[in-house]
């Protein structure tokens, strides 16, 4: 996933979440549906999320230094996480309140010709954005689900951006409903139920955001593909003989730590083995470039008698640790 078209989705929902934050502010000062308050709260809580992954994407790019050997590359996962917690509370959690405030204490909706005006107006925008973060993530989805995509992207911004902008756009549907409701029956408690619908769509997709980016901010392994494509790599060096066992970690979302015992030749020089865990190393870094930091220890595959030394196979046969 090209770190371009990261940024270029996240831009996109920025703009169009500023343009529509602006005019459903508008709108609410007409109309004072409470539906277009929390719209318009949802509006501003995703601005500050795009620029808290353009911040994130930002602070990964330093270099690494002393204190950080490993540099900078999980700040994107912790913009991510933000996001989440942002979206929770600034967006869901007040969405709630106000559409059970409006419960308990209806209030006469205005102009609501604006609201609608503005809330389509809003649509066609967020539209725009939706789909861009899906054109910019269809090369990176490839053959898996959108659901998939989003579990096993390592990438936080595009499945954050799609998350929000599909709950933007439910959100605005719904709140559509609300209004329109309103004013088809008279009654303003559709208003402040389409509030509270949006309230807990916010809180349900901030669920599943921060439960995402949590895992990412732990510290995931690759995807089991890359994983498959490290292991075949290695096993295809010409004096590897199996790759006993492999760890693997995302550092960030285009960097991953590579740890790998992998079986030699026992009748190769000091001089040899050197060369073979170099030439090991090459075929790594041509088939999977993300494995920017690799750490390769030879070793002689031990199997127990009878049993045939399988090259590329996972499993040691001897304990971790040994040597």
């Amino acid at each position: 996933m090209s770190a371009e078209g990261s940024t270029k989705a996240v831009v996109a929902a920025l703009v169009a979440n500023l343009g529509i934050a602006v005019a459903k502010f508008v709108a609410f000062l007409f109309t004072r549906s409470s539906s277009m308050l929390a719209e318009s709260i949802h509006s501003v809580a995703d601005s500050g999320n795009q620029a808290l992954l353009l911040l994130g994407q930002r602070k990964a790019r330093q270099p690494a230094d002393e204190e950080h050997p490993f540099g900078y590359g999980r700040s994107r996962y912790i913009a991510g996480f933000l996001v989440g917690i942002v979206l929770f509370s600034v967006g869901g959690l007040f969405s709630v309140y106000e559409g059970v405030e409006k419960l308990r204490h209806p209030h006469e909706l205005e102009s609501g010709v604006v609201a609608i005006v503005v809330l389509a107006f809003a649509i066609v925008l967020e539209s725009f954005s939706f789909r861009t973060a899906i054109r910019e993530s269809r090369h990176a989805k490839g053959p898996l689900t959108w659901w998939r995509f989003v579990r096993e992207a390592r990438s936080p911004e595009l499945p954050v951006v799609l998350l929000e902008d599909l709950a933007a756009l439910c959100g605005l549907f719904l709140a559509l409903g609300g209004v329109g409701l309103t004013l088809l029956l008279d009654e303003p408690l559709w208003d402040a139920a389409g509030t509270l619908a949006i309230g807990i769509l916010l809180l349900v997709v901030a669920v599943i955001v921060a439960i995402e980016t949590y895992g990412m901010l732990v510290g995931e392994a690759a995807a089991p593909q890359t994983v498959e494509t490290i292991r075949r790599a290695l096993a295809s060096a010409p004096a590897v003989t199996a790759v006993i066992h492999m760890r693997t970690l995302h550092l960030g979302p285009d960097e991953l730590l590579v740890a790998a015992k992998i079986g030699i030749e026992p009748d190769l020089t000091a001089a040899q083995v050197a060369g073979a865990i170099d030439e090991a190393e090459a075929l790594l870094r041509q088939a999977v470039p993300a494995a920017r930091r690799v750490y390769l220890e030879p070793d002689i595959l031990r199997v127990a008698a009878g049993q045939p030394a399988v090259p590329g196979a996972g499993v040691s046969p001897a304990p971790e640790g040994s040597a």
